[in-house]
């Protein structure tokens, strides 16, 4: 239980769960097939480290098979347990259905902390828990597709596709086992910055509706607002940084393990981040105002607040004394569903987690899909485009020469027509375009339902309608 004995996470997802479902025309057996985790898989394994043999728990959790492959990222986190597990699994088939990846819901994770082990020992512990997942197809490239989370990246995506692959050598597909792995293992240009990138185009899209920006009590554009971000890991950086250098929004708080730092004129993201990996933490930060109490930051005067690390550090215990009119939830769970209903009747608007941080299942989608094509986006038709519009620009400027016209295409606009989409560009493009539809969606069931409150409610409407459709289908 959490403070103020709020609900679990599980709990909480439940309790959001089933606040849509009251609102919906659902059988209650359909919803409660929905609403289950479907298995959850524990396993104990045993590495000889250090000259003794060291036992550890893991688990891999499938929540819905509606469509296969099952995704969910893998976590290496000390306090990791079934419960977050299942939590994070039932987003993950919420989320899935709100983006229109094909997958079913599913979450890993491994109770270790990263930090006290060296990499060849991590090398080896992520190799044996690959395997007792693999035998059980619970890493499979048409079963159950894996991809990083909070204390893990592309090394240990990169140990696992090869785990995976020395156990199935006859499998043309296996680097589609998992996704979110180095370019040079089959990883995908623009999947490390996805999560956080998703984060900043969910924001463009609810700044074009100028509606919905009066609700959160804002008015004018995206540029200019001031944000607080808490968590400066790969979510929060990628994050931070995009709105920072591209949208023009000054970050003036972070907030890290060991407190806050300030600046009401913006912080320099990239100096910021290269100081927490030189000392561990934001403490002595020379661009800023340090805080030991971080805590108290998130409740900091500012126009967007984004919890990017952690789940439950919005609870019932500070709701009330949190004052950004708009939230976007890049972390998964960061609000508790008591604090959920404080800021709500605060008419604080929340952007909410299974939508905010999508990018990252998304771009692991296309990822997917390239393993399975066996070729990169954008090798087929990239010169091509190149070749039509050199073909336009000199007929225009041959044009401009035969008629004596004098003039000509400012170099600026020639070289950015004439490129091609590359695999980066091309990623960019359809996360964009998810991003934008995903909202459309949660935003028409928003605005047009009276009795749908916010958009969490009309994300797990949209979700769980496009799941139990799904089901229908399969004679369910």
């Amino acid at each position: 239980m959490l403070q103020n004995n709020e609900p679990s996470f599980r709990e909480n997802v439940d309790i959001m769960f089933n606040r849509a479902v009251a609102l919906m025309d659902l059988s209650p057996g359909l919803a409660e097939k929905i609403r289950v985790c479907n298995a959850t898989y524990t396993v104990r394994f045993g590495v000889r480290l250090r000259g003794r043999i060291e036992t550890f728990v893991g688990y891999r959790s499938v929540h819905s098979e509606h469509m296969e492959p099952v995704k969910g990222g893998i976590r290496y986190a000390i306090e990791v347990n079934q419960d977050e597990v299942e939590a994070l699994a039932a987003l993950m088939t919420y989320k899935c259905a709100l983006v229109e990846t094909p997958f079913g819901g599913s979450k890993g994770g491994l109770c270790i902390d990263p930090r006290q082990y060296e990499e060849h020992e991590l090398e080896q512990i992520t190799r044996r828990f690959a395997y007792e997942l693999a035998k059980r197809d619970l890493i499979n490239p048409a079963q159950n597709v894996p991809a990083p989370d909070m204390g893990t990246g592309e090394r240990e995506m990169a140990w696992i596709a090869d785990q995976y692959a020395r156990m199935n050598t006859t499998d043309i597909n296996a680097r589609a086992c998992v996704t979110g792995k180095p370019l040079n293992a089959g990883g995908i240009k623009g999947r490390v910055e996805a999560t956080g990138r998703g984060v900043q185009y969910a924001l463009r899209e609810f700044f074009r509706h100028a509606e919905d920006v009066a609700s959160a009590r804002l008015s004018g554009k995206l540029a200019g607002k001031r944000v607080v971000v808490q968590g400066l890991g790969n979510v929060g950086y990628h994050a931070a940084k995009f709105l920072s250098e591209e949208d023009g929004c000054p970050v003036i708080t972070v907030i890290e393990r060991d407190g806050a730092v300030r600046n009401p004129d913006g912080l320099d993201i990239e100096s910021l981040r290269n100081w927490i990996g030189q000392t561990g933490g934001v403490r002595d930060f020379p661009g800023g105002t340090f805080d030991e109490n971080g805590a108290v930051a998130l409740e900091d005067d500012c126009d967007i607040l984004i919890p990017a690390a952690l789940e439950a550090v919005i609870h019932m215990g500070n709701a009330a004394r949190i004052r950004a009119p708009l939230i976007i939830e890049a972390a998964n769970g960061p609000t508790t569903a008591g604090a959920d209903e404080i800021l709500r009747g605060k008419g604080t608007v929340i952007i909410p987690d299974m939508y905010a941080n999508a990018g990252g299942v998304t771009v692991s989608y296309f990822e997917w899909v390239k393993n399975l094509s066996h070729i990169r986006f954008g090798r087929m038709q990239r010169r091509n485009e190149e070749a039509h519009a050199l073909l336009l620009v000199d007929e225009l400027e041959r044009l401009s020469a035969d008629r004596q016209l004098g003039w000509e295409l400012a170099p600026d606009f020639k070289k950015r027509y004439l490129l091609g989409a590359d695999e980066l560009t091309l990623v960019r493009s359809g996360l964009d375009d998810t991003m934008r539809t995903a909202y459309q969606a949660m935003r028409e069931v928003w605005k047009t339902r009276e009795n749908v409150p916010d958009l969490r409610t009309a994300a797990y409407i949209v979700a769980i309608e496009r799941v139990a459709a799904s089901y229908r289908a399969k004679g369910l």
